[in-house]
């Protein structure tokens, strides 16, 4: 007796649309569920911000305040303190995220962070050099150390291109010129008036104490100009994760999508280092722990920016109240940081 088996027929062309149509709509609708939660996330860290502290208000006291309402205690505590650390905290963490995640995939290395590049060293010397050479007003420091960002991003950039561009390149010569402007951070450092000092020492940790209305406003503007048009370019950006030549057979046009992405991801650093410092490995950590978290890859740069609003708001939070001392937010990323980084290179090598 012989048993027959039957061979399924092949699909349709139309069969297979639909079910690709399918799988799309359904990665669509887990990416906006898990984009969904990081932004409760962030809003909730946001609010406990405003509720925790030496003194605990009430969220009626916090939407009075909010409101305009003139609350005893609260008014001050919260309109003029927490209210502009806890949403500039939000602003950094959306500027380093985007940032750090469009080097990484522009580049198609996750190493490849302005951390670790130079770009934050730029803003970074420049900023100390504004504070301690010159003693120059927060709006002037800002606008020292984007122009510096975007004069070292250019360099950078330009050193890269000999014989034709090379993401790896790129990150051995911002590597050196990262050496070089940290070195020029210890020497203005190192002739700082006792006055200076202090405010250069906590400025280049990344801190967010003292933040103001007035501090945080280039930063918040900023973000609320380049983090759209980012995420609008994200088309751009994923096509350039499949590199130069598939690219350019997609008709992109590779180097003004590289200037305009670099530019924007270079603003966001420059202007959201001058305003609370370098927040060590902020940038470095958010794409890759938002990739982890999206699968099939992320298809916008926004997750990233929520993964490090939620890093900055969270150890704020913990430098704050979780150590029995303060420490700056800059101290708690780069606790987090480090084993991060020596994750990533172990996960590389194997």
């Amino acid at each position: 007796m012989t048993s027959t088996t039957t061979t399924p027929a092949p699909r349709t062309q139309h069969e297979l649309a639909h079910d690709i149509r399918a799988a799309r709509r359904s990665r669509a609708r887990s990416h906006a569920l898990r984009t969904t939660v990081l932004v409760l996330l962030v809003g909730g860290l946001w609010l406990a911000s405003l509720v925790f502290g030496e003194v605990t208000y009430s969220l009626g006291d916090i939407a009075r305040v909010i409101a305009g309402q003139t609350v005893p205690g609260a008014s001050f505590s919260v309109g003029e303190l927490r209210l502009p650390r806890a949403t500039v905290a939000v602003a950094v963490g959306l500027a380093f995220g985007i940032a750090g995640t469009t080097f990484q995939t522009m580049l198609r290395n996750q190493l490849a962070s302005p951390d670790i590049i130079g770009i934050s060293s730029a803003a970074s010397a420049a900023g100390v050099t504004g504070i301690v050479a010159f003693h120059w007003s927060q709006t002037a420091v800002s606008a020292l150390s984007l122009a510096a960002s975007l004069v070292v991003a250019a360099v950078i950039y330009l050193l890269s291109l000999k014989s034709g561009f090379s993401g790896t390149r790129l990150i051995l010569i911002g590597i050196g010129i990262s050496a070089i402007l940290n070195s020029w951070v210890t020497y203005q450092l190192s002739r700082a008036a006792a006055w200076d000092l202090g405010t250069a020492t906590r400025w280049i940790t990344g801190s967010l104490n003292t933040m103001s209305w007035e501090r945080g406003a280039p930063l918040l503007l900023t973000v609320a100009l380049c983090v759209p048009l980012m995420t609008i370019g994200r088309h751009q950006l994923a096509v350039l994760r499949l590199g130069d030549a598939l690219a350019t057979g997609l008709g992109l046009r590779l180097g003004v999508v590289r200037v305009a992405l670099i530019a924007g991801a270079v603003t966001l650093i420059a202007v959201g280092t001058a305003t609370a410092g370098p927040v060590a490995f902020v940038a470095f950590m958010s794409g890759p722990i938002a990739t982890r978290l999206y699968p099939g890859g992320l298809t916008s740069p926004l997750p990233a920016g929520l993964i490090g609003a939620v890093l900055v708001l969270a150890s704020d939070l913990a430098g704050q109240f979780a150590l029995g001392t303060r420490y700056p937010v800059g101290v708690i990323t780069g606790a987090l940081g480090a084993p991060f980084l020596i994750y990533l290179l172990t996960r590389a090598r194997r």
